[in-house]
């Protein structure tokens, strides 16, 4: 009798440990499928330094620092939800650091609730300390600069940011590799948008003002700005920004203005208090409305 509970308990045992590997297993492979490389290994050169990131607690944020091998995080809608709209996240962090948390992820959970199937782009960015409070050189030229546009008043042009070639390179791969993966996720090619935050507003709207080939269907932009014409048959953007920003006080009216001058489709929520960088963290200004604006927007336009 002994012997035949020990038999029992083993083999329990050894179904139990089964099923654990197995679930691990499959827990693992979902992870795998959820996030994608832009390029094949050894396609893109690396910075040479290790990708590094950076938990800011009280802020509920995640900064990374050096990324040289760019990817896609994809969240999937429920089925029965989903709209067949794809919305690519590019967030903030002046091509230094992506704020990957609050500017990425928390977003595209949000928008994959509405059906949309949501992505987050980690775009290549420039080398630097991995210390949030040390500013590259490079990037503290252009700090000074966009202080100083501010303290004078003076409208002058935003010279192109060091890693902002690269990372509109990536985005541009980013829209590819969702059109090509449209049948899977169940997406219309068609209905491809992107919406960028600070760094990430500066790479989509490059991209919808450039090439044709990988432009987005739609944009939206929080807290951005721009430095070429714009053409008759932009996408349609929704733009967000706050009046007290301190980097980019007028540019989201600059944005908003080049659009309607051409006649493409534009929409402007200009808030008079949020700051720069305000994403989803509540501020308690009529700023933290702003994703719902952008999903009514989406809606209105029947992209969900």
């Amino acid at each position: 009798m002994n012997c035949q509970k020990k038999g029992l308990a083993k083999a329990v045992f050894v179904v139990i440990t089964a099923l654990v590997t197995a679930c691990l297993n499959a827990q693992e492979r979902e992870a795998e499928d959820t996030i994608f490389p832009l390029y094949e290994a050894g396609e893109v050169g690396s910075l040479g330094v290790p990708e590094t990131q950076v938990i800011q607690k009280q802020a509920q944020e995640t900064l990374i620092f050096n990324v040289s091998e760019p990817t896609l995080e994809l969240f999937l809608p429920e089925p029965n939800t989903a709209t067949g709209t794809a919305v690519i996240i590019a967030p903030g962090g002046g091509f230094v650091a992506l704020t990957y948390n609050q500017g990425g992820t928390v977003i595209a959970r949000k928008l994959a609730e509405q059906g949309v199937t949501a992505l987050v782009l980690k775009y290549r960015t420039i080398q630097s300390s991995g210390d949030p409070m040390r500013v590259p050189d490079v990037h503290q030229s252009e700090m000074d600069m966009l202080m100083t546009r501010v303290a004078t008043g003076v409208p002058n042009e935003i010279p192109e940011f060091a890693g902002e070639r690269r990372a509109v390179e990536d985005g541009a791969r980013a829209i590819e590799i969702v059109r090509q993966h449209a049948t899977k996720w169940g997406i219309d090619p068609n209905r491809v948008g992107m919406l960028g935050l600070s760094a990430g507003a500066f790479l989509a709207v490059d991209l919808a003002i450039g090439k044709e080939v990988n432009r987005p269907d739609f944009i939206g932009l929080l807290y951005g700005g721009l430095r070429s014409p714009v053409p008759a048959n932009a996408p349609s953007v929704f733009i967000a920004a706050a009046a007290d920003d301190p980097f980019l006080a007028t540019d989201s009216l600059k944005i908003f203005s080049a659009w309607r001058a051409v006649g493409a489709p534009a929409e402007l929520h200009m808030y008079e208090k949020g700051g720069h960088g305000f994403d989803l963290r509540p501020k308690g200004t009529t700023s933290d409305e702003w994703l719902d604006q952008f999903i009514k927007w989406m809606r209105v336009r029947k992209l969900l």
